[in-house]
């Protein structure tokens, strides 16, 4: 059957419908009858509608359905929402596209940050990442090629891949496994926050900062990063390189 039509050819107004009619009996109902704003929507996101719901609203799995980076399909809900007045105006936190065309990325590098910055590249600009209790973060690749960005981690700047090679420096410093460490009401240099452990290693060599100045914590989210590359195991206390990683060096 024809989609019906919701705007008027000539002067592009709200068409309205005026009959029902049954197809089997002819049994005709006029009125005035309101359209839907499901009856509204375009074919194309109608399409991207039945395939939201084919995969239970799972974004990653529609990125895969429909080929596209998980901001794009972000950007899509968020335009339906707003055509199905679910949503007053268009979300302006919803990422765009990044353009990754011109990123270099070195496949045969063994740095922890050029294979994390190749995976994101790989994967359109995005990750799921899980914490070891299982939480979800979400992390952006930057348009600037260098950085990434997570709402878990609200500071700015944003942190750079590099951070991946100082803790792994680290890591092989102390024979391929470290402490994680607390940073948290901490200073670096106090038990639980020594250059020794990877919130202190990222403290100092990272951040620059100085034996008895205040740190910030951002391990759960990063050790979070290296084992969803396959870098590190992210255990409890504790970060080990994997044995895989570590026969490619």
């Amino acid at each position: 059957m024809t989609a019906i039509m919701t705007k008027c050819p000539a002067c592009s107004e709200t068409l309205t419908v005026k009959v029902l009619q049954c197809p089997s009996c002819g049994l005709e109902l006029k009125n005035d009858f309101e359209l839907s704003p499901f009856d509204k929507l375009g074919v194309e996101q109608a399409a991207f509608l039945r395939t939201f719901l084919k995969c239970r609203g799972n974004l990653s799995l529609l990125q895969n359905e429909l080929g596209m980076s998980y901001p794009m399909a972000k950007r899509k809900l968020s335009d339906l929402l707003v055509a199905l007045n679910l949503e007053t105006t268009e979300d302006e936190n919803c990422q765009e596209e990044i353009d990754m065309t011109n990123w270099y990325t070195d496949r045969e590098s063994t740095k922890a940050s050029e294979i994390i910055k190749t995976k994101l590249k790989d994967n359109g600009g995005w990750a799921i990442v899980h914490s070891i209790t299982g939480i979800p973060y979400e992390i952006t690749a930057e348009p600037d090629g260098e950085s990434f960005s997570t709402e878990a981690l609200p500071v700015k700047p944003n942190y750079t891949y590099k951070v991946f090679d100082d803790i792994v420096d680290l890591l092989r410093s102390q024979g391929g496994k470290a402490k994680k460490g607390m940073g948290r009401n901490a200073k670096l240099g106090e038990p639980g926050c020594e250059e020794t452990t990877v919130v202190g290693a990222i403290a100092k060599n990272y951040a620059g900062k100085r034996d008895g100045e205040s740190v910030y914590d951002p391990v759960f989210v990063l050790a979070a990063v290296l084992e969803w590359a396959g870098i590190a195991h992210n255990e409890r206390g504790y970060l080990e390189l994997t044995a895989d990683y570590l026969s490619r060096l």
